[in-house]
């Protein structure tokens, strides 16, 4: 099948959010509490990340699990009893904001990864309800502050494209063996055409300096070489891997968005991304200004 073929541009209605981690380095915050729940300003990291794949035009949403994370699934389900209270003390604007979180009746579903083995192997655990049709993946632990939300630029490069999409950043040379580092085939200055992936290269031969971030649209043909359950870096079944053998087989491009990532991961990305999020909140901004410069004194 040609790489221009249309059938590498069909609608992306579906994501895949892998929040099966423990949340390790947040302990004992996540000792009975799934990381994707922590809180980013007034909302947790799930919804944010949600949120961003619903103004993306997705549809139906598929939850990679573990155990322990019923309260995931709780977060987006239907709360009566909350609603009924908030309605009948006339706080309308909080009871828009508990229904804003909820996902309708038949659009989520919910998958288990019943042991970590890789990124890669999260994704094929969803690989019967994907079927046969192009998806997004978007991993909690990023987020990005932008006007216009990642996942949607995403979209629209792919719109041009077709094939595969991933956001990209550039990151110190040092730091190459920390992520999926790009070969670069051209490069415009937004939109990158790759011609190979690199799984946490070391420093000295990494291809280039840039690097995916947790954001991802993805043809079902990924699922194939996923099936192998080839095992690269860190002894895991790597996403990265699977998504090389696809490069010259289908378009495959990075897209350099706007935007400001943060790596929810560890602590001190999750308190920039805190602090972020709640200076654009016009509701406690100003008190937050003033509290960044009370300790900046």
């Amino acid at each position: 099948m040609s790489p221009n073929s249309p059938s590498y541009k069909k609608p992306i209605r579906k994501a895949i959010f892998p929040v099966a981690g423990l949340g390790t380095r947040f302990l004992p915050a996540t000792k009975a509490m799934p990381k994707e729940m922590l809180p980013i300003n007034d909302r947790p990291l799930i919804q944010h990340v949600f949120e961003e794949a619903r103004e993306a035009g997705i549809e139906e949403f598929f939850f990679v699990t573990g155990r322990h994370k019923e309260m995931l699934e709780e977060h987006f389900d239907f709360q009566p009893e909350l609603e009924a209270t908030l309605q009948s003390r006339g706080k309308n604007d909080m009871l828009a904001k508990v229904r804003d979180s909820e996902i309708p009746a038949g659009k989520l579903f919910l998958t288990r990864q019943p042991k970590p083995l890789g990124l890669g192997h999260a994704i094929w655990c969803a690989a019967k309800l994907i079927g046969n049709e192009p998806f997004a993946v978007l991993l909690p632990d990023d987020l990005v502050l932008a006007e216009q939300g990642c996942l949607t630029q995403m979209v629209n490069l792919y719109n041009e494209q077709g094939g595969n999409v991933i956001a990209v950043r550039d990151v110190p040379k040092e730091d190459t063996k920390k992520y999926g580092i790009l070969d670069i085939e051209s490069d415009d200055g937004s939109c990158v055409k790759i011609k190979g992936l690199v799984e946490k290269p070391e420093p000295d031969i990494a291809p280039s300096t840039l690097s995916i971030i947790g954001r991802y649209i993805l043809q079902p043909d990924v699922f194939k070489h996923l099936s192998n359950f080839e095992t690269g870096a860190g002894g895991e079944i790597q996403l990265t891997d699977a998504m090389a053998k696809l490069i010259g087989t289908q378009p495959f491009h990075g897209l350099r968005f706007n935007g400001n990532h943060f790596d929810c991961g560890g602590r001190t990305g999750f308190i920039e991304a805190n602090i972020a999020f709640s200076l654009c909140d016009k509701e406690i901004s100003d008190s937050v200004q003033k509290i960044i410069q009370n300790y900046a004194n």
